[in-house]
């Protein structure tokens, strides 16, 4: 066999790198380049591909010419968790450990989180990714005690009070508005605090 085939599909940004994968290629100690195709059990290696905590999919197959290949689909972080540990969430709301390799930018995550109850913020966390205006603006996420959840923009001091996730989309929707309307007043700076708790209105709090 010849040397194996490593295809990363997607992202450019590599959180395991092609000889962590050809390592994970190694099958009892022997290279695969070494073996011929008959002794390789395709299963196995995708097993120990997706059992990879950086990996969220893998596919081990042999081409027509002989070619061992694999395709590696990578977890994809959207927010990073920075507490008393330090992880990230991916998108589809599980844990992910940093990676020496490569630094995600993505939302910092802060205040009572653990890594089995991650719902609350990952909901928050894909809402910031799939807009815009928040991708933009959002970089902390802050889940207090009771389980609100409160944002931090890049370059403005105030804070943001989600409140719970209840008429999420409302409240985003009420946070651009008032955003847009300050921004045009020249008084997004004249506030400490910006509450969305409350369905008809925002509440700020001035400095």
């Amino acid at each position: 066999m010849s040397e194996p085939n490593i295809k990363f599909l997607g992202d450019e940004n590599l959180f395991v790198t092609h000889e962590a994968v050809s390592k994970l290629l190694i099958q009892n100690q022997e290279s695969v380049s070494n073996k011929p195709k008959e002794t390789i059990d395709l299963n196995d290696l995708e097993s120990a591909l997706n059992a990879n905590v950086m990996i969220k999919r893998a596919q081990v197959f042999i081409n027509v010419d002989g070619t061992l290949t694999a395709e590696i689909e990578q977890k994809k972080p959207i927010a990073r968790v920075s507490t008393n540990a330090s992880y990230y969430i991916d998108d589809e709301g599980s844990y992910m450990p940093l990676s020496t390799n490569y630094s995600s930018r993505v939302p910092l995550v802060t205040g009572f989180v653990t890594k089995n109850d991650l719902n609350n913020v990952f909901v928050v966390a894909k809402k910031v990714q799939s807009d815009e205006f928040l991708k933009n603006h959002v970089t902390e996420i802050h889940q207090n005690e009771n389980g609100s959840i409160d944002l931090r923009f890049r370059l403005n001091e105030f804070r943001i009070q989600l409140g719970s996730l209840d008429r999420l989309d409302k409240k985003i929707n009420n946070l651009k508005a008032f955003y847009q309307k300050a921004m045009k007043d020249g008084t997004l700076n004249s506030y400490s605090a910006v509450n969305l708790r409350f369905d008809k209105q925002v509440i700020c709090t001035k400095k």
